[in-house]
């Protein structure tokens, strides 16, 4: 494995202090892992990030890459939804992030990505 990449919900499980997230987590850091956030997984879930410790400090990290949806992602999510006939831009936007750093994808919704992106591999929470 050569990290993880965190969807909403995956933050969100984090953010409840979801045993295996922060097991997984405190795994990835050990070993060296890179984190990925895509920005857009980061909106839909934090709310408060005075009282949402835990994602505001994994975004602080040094092992955590925040991907911002730039230009060139942005035209990736838009093909892949063309695509896929799907329209969640958000979770295009995992699925490119995770495919560019081959890592699998932290989930509570494996249906969506799966369905954008089939041979991804999932971590169910």
């Amino acid at each position: 494995m050569n990290g993880i990449t965190f969807d909403a919900g995956g933050l969100i499980a984090l953010d409840r202090k979801d045993r295996r997230v922060l097991a997984l987590v405190s795994r990835a850091q050990e070993l060296g892992l890179r984190i990925t956030i895509p920005a857009t997984a980061l909106a839909q879930a934090i709310r408060n990030p005075a009282r949402q410790a835990l994602i505001s400090r994994l975004i602080r990290q040094p092992g955590t890459d925040l991907v911002h949806l730039n230009g060139p992602d942005a035209t990736a999510v838009g093909l892949m939804l063309a695509r896929t006939h799907t329209s969640d831009i958000v979770d295009a936007h995992v699925v490119i992030c995770a495919q560019r750093a081959v890592q699998p994808v932290l989930t509570s919704d494996p249906n969506d990505i799966q369905q954008l992106a089939p041979e991804l591999q999932l971590v169910i929470v």
